[in-house]
């Protein structure tokens, strides 16, 4: 039985393995279950989708908080991982079985999926149509556990599998954003530029955020993307504003850093690719250990007062 207050949304998007990784684990993701879906089979083994003979396609469904975490939302991240213009499979995987999907288990998410799609369309990222079907919600039958959170189970393979299969340089390819350099320098700061697109440093005890108090949250400056609260800053005593821990993890990545004669682990934007800063193991131990020592030239504070205005309000929800 789902909570009241959680939803479940299902989507079909090739491997699911692949397809378990870009949803789980984020704010307001309570599970997310590999499986099948959309066949007549009752209770199908792994061997059996995959001969095609089921109607089934592999799929994940998900149980998540929609005050959170909202369906378009997950529209969006899904459109991310796939290609849409494919009828017959995803990357290396053919057939029936490895077709992409929208399951809408209600009107709002038939409606919701129908335009996100057309947007898709309009907006000309692709140029060739897109086939992804949406599809009321059937039977869903969980896979076998050995399939279950098969990134974090068989890591080592799963980004084999992800790389060969082609999906990861194709996410890549088709959803970064091309940098103008010259309306990034016009836009930005010469210590936000020298930060977040040369790799720079500024100094400590001498930046706008090293020990601001104030509520709300800290944001890419270049892309906007929701990276840090106030709520887990605290004083590290380095000089640079320091968090015990990020919004969502999916927004960043991660590097290692050899220069200056050290072994650093660098932090960046995932989709701005700014240079933030580096993360370390002397955080507070009791919050997990980890200190996101940051620049501040790369992040832009939004207060309390203005998120909603400014189109964080569903991150409200960290401050209550």
């Amino acid at each position: 039985m789902v909570d009241s207050n959680l939803d479940v949304a299902t989507f079909a998007g090739g491997c699911f393995w692949c397809m378990v990784e870009p949803f789980d684990q984020r704010p307001g993701i309570h599970e997310v279950i590999s499986g099948y879906t959309g066949g007549t089979t009752v209770n199908p083994t792994y061997e059996e989708v995959c001969s095609n003979t089921t109607g089934h396609v592999e799929a994940v469904q998900i149980t998540f908080d929609p005050t959170i975490f909202s369906y378009e939302k997950l529209l969006e991240v899904f459109w991310k991982q796939i290609d849409p213009t494919d009828p017959g499979g995803q990357f290396n995987d053919r057939g029936e079985s490895y077709q992409t999907a929208i399951f809408y288990h209600n009107d709002k998410q038939k409606n919701l999926a129908e335009q996100s799609k057309s947007k898709l369309e309009e907006s000309n990222k692709f140029n060739k149509p897109i086939v992804t079907s949406i599809l009321p919600a059937s039977t869903f039958y969980p896979a076998e556990e050995k399939h279950q959170n098969y990134y974090q189970k068989q890591s080592f393979h799963y980004r084999l599998y992800k790389k060969g299969s082609g999906r990861e340089d194709f996410i890549k390819n088709q959803w970064s954003e091309k940098k103008d350099r010259n309306e990034l320098k016009n836009r930005l700061t010469p210590i936000q530029y020298k930060v977040t697109q040369e790799n720079g440093t500024e100094t400590p005890f001498q930046n706008e955020y090293w020990d601001y108090e104030q509520d709300g949250i800290y944001v890419d400056i270049v892309s906007g993307e929701p990276l840090f609260s106030s709520e887990d800053k605290y004083d590290a005593g380095c000089g640079w504003p320091s968090f015990t821990k990020p919004i969502d993890k999916h927004y960043l990545s991660e590097n290692t850093d050899f220069t200056h004669g050290m072994s650093r682990t660098e932090v960046r934007s995932t989709e701005g690719d700014s240079h933030l800063g580096h993360v370390f193991e002397d955080g507070p131990t009791d919050q997990g250990g980890l200190r996101y020592c940051m620049n501040s030239a790369a992040m832009r504070f939004i207060p309390l007062e203005k998120m909603e205005e400014e189109g964080y309000g569903q991150l409200l929800y960290l401050f209550k």
